[in-house]
């Protein structure tokens, strides 16, 4: 039980074996999304349409396969994972280093109003931001001017918007 509180790395080797093997793992996930088609929108519509569950099989296990990655990091290096199991230890509170200093409540609307936001975009466009990325690689044209909005949009966001909305949810009486 020490060796997993210790931890199997020191920070300076996490700092360095962490993001290799996100991108090796990264690199993984992408291939196998292009193989498969995978799409985590097309897999919520497939399954409400045509009661197909194919894409959202794939979708579950990339959940589960994210929070089980993200388990073994923390095991692995705890020291740079300080608050990882934060719903656990600290209840409903918004999550450690999160920006703004918002209430949970608030955090919990702003992910619902952009799921909402990513889920229609996705729709009218024929898939979620990481079939996108896929059908760029691939040629497509469209999920490349998807893409590019993409980062154009986020940058507009946090440069003009960001401030506002923070100023808004603050402004509400939680």
């Amino acid at each position: 039980m020490t060796m997993a509180l210790a931890g199997w790395l020191s920070r300076e080797a996490a700092v360095i074996a962490v993001p290799v093997i996100s991108l090796a793992f990264g690199c993984l996930v992408g291939y196998l999304a292009q193989r498969s088609g995978f799409c985590s929108i097309g897999g919520f519509r497939d399954f409400f349409l045509f009661r197909h569950t194919r894409l959202l099989k794939g979708y579950a296990a990339l959940v589960i396969g994210a929070f089980a990655a993200f388990l073994v990091f923390w095991l692995a290096t705890p020291a740079a994972f300080e608050h990882f199991p934060w719903a656990l230890t600290s209840g409903l509170s918004p999550v450690p280093g999160a920006p703004a200093g918002l209430e949970a409540a608030a955090y919990i609307v702003l992910a619902v109003i952009g799921g909402i936001g990513v889920g229609i975009i996705g729709v009218l466009l024929g898939g979620c931001p990481l079939r996108q990325l896929t059908m760029t690689s691939e040629g497509n044209l469209k999920a490349l001017f998807f893409v590019i909005g993409m980062a154009i949009g986020s940058v507009i966001f946090s440069a003009l918007v960001q401030g506002w909305v923070v100023s808004v949810m603050k402004g509400i009486a939680w």
